[in-house]
């Protein structure tokens, strides 16, 4: 009877769980890991996409179904020459110390201030005067499309840098903080996994001034 018994006291084997498949959220059909995105313009809404499907958004909004989407862009760009004073950060109130910033097409080109936090992304509503004078003056701002990209910046005591990025990569940022962060100040964990991020986006990035930082961008 002990032999019996031995296999209800061995340790269970977990069940194996199956990977989770992603799918297109307008044709169902699979996709993949790296995969397109849409937005539900809208809704401000992000929605995964096959390739197919995204190429029928590209460069211009289409209705299907009562509802207005474009395809997220994948170019990264950077400007040497963007600065950004303390004054002009702060009249952002924003209280950490990066955010990134978008047009919104369906409110008279609204300019809406996000930033990362353990919560979320925390998204403030700008005057456009405070958007043109100071984050959005230089080249990036001019070359911004809304809804589907944005402008991240990082500001430190004097010291900025302003990358314009497609809108999915802002909100795998928000995604990083809301994983990694602890405490106060988040952690050292937390910001080896934002800096990594930042590192990336730069090596992505096309330099406005005609210089190439990185790997191919459209």
């Amino acid at each position: 009877m002990t032999a019996s018994l031995r296999r209800f006291l061995a340790p269970r084997q977990a069940p194996p769980v199956a990977p989770t498949v992603e799918r297109c959220e307008l044709c169902a059909g699979e996709v993949a890991p790296e995969h397109p995105h849409l937005v539900d313009v809208a809704g401000r809404v992000l929605k995964c996409a096959c390739r197919p499907c995204a190429l029928l958004f590209v460069d211009r909004t289409r209705e299907m179904a009562g509802t207005a989407y474009r395809t997220v862009p994948d170019r990264y760009r950077y400007d040497a020459e963007f600065t950004l004073a303390d004054a002009q950060w702060d009249a952002l109130q924003i209280p950490v110390g990066m955010a990134f910033f978008l047009r919104n097409s369906v409110r008279a080109d609204a300019v809406v201030a996000c930033y990362p936090s353990p919560a979320g992304a925390t998204e403030s509503e700008l005057d456009l005067s405070e958007f043109v004078d100071g984050v959005g003056a230089g080249r990036l701002g001019e070359m911004l499309e809304p809804d589907v990209e944005a402008l991240l910046v990082r500001h430190d005591s004097g010291r900025s840098e302003c990358l314009l990025v497609p809108v999915d990569a802002c909100y795998r940022l928000v995604g990083l903080v809301r994983r990694h962060w602890r405490g106060f100040d988040g952690g050292a964990e937390a910001w080896t996994h934002i800096d990594r991020f930042f590192d990336d986006a730069r090596a992505r990035a096309r330099d406005v001034g005609g210089s190439h930082r990185g790997g191919p961008s459209r």
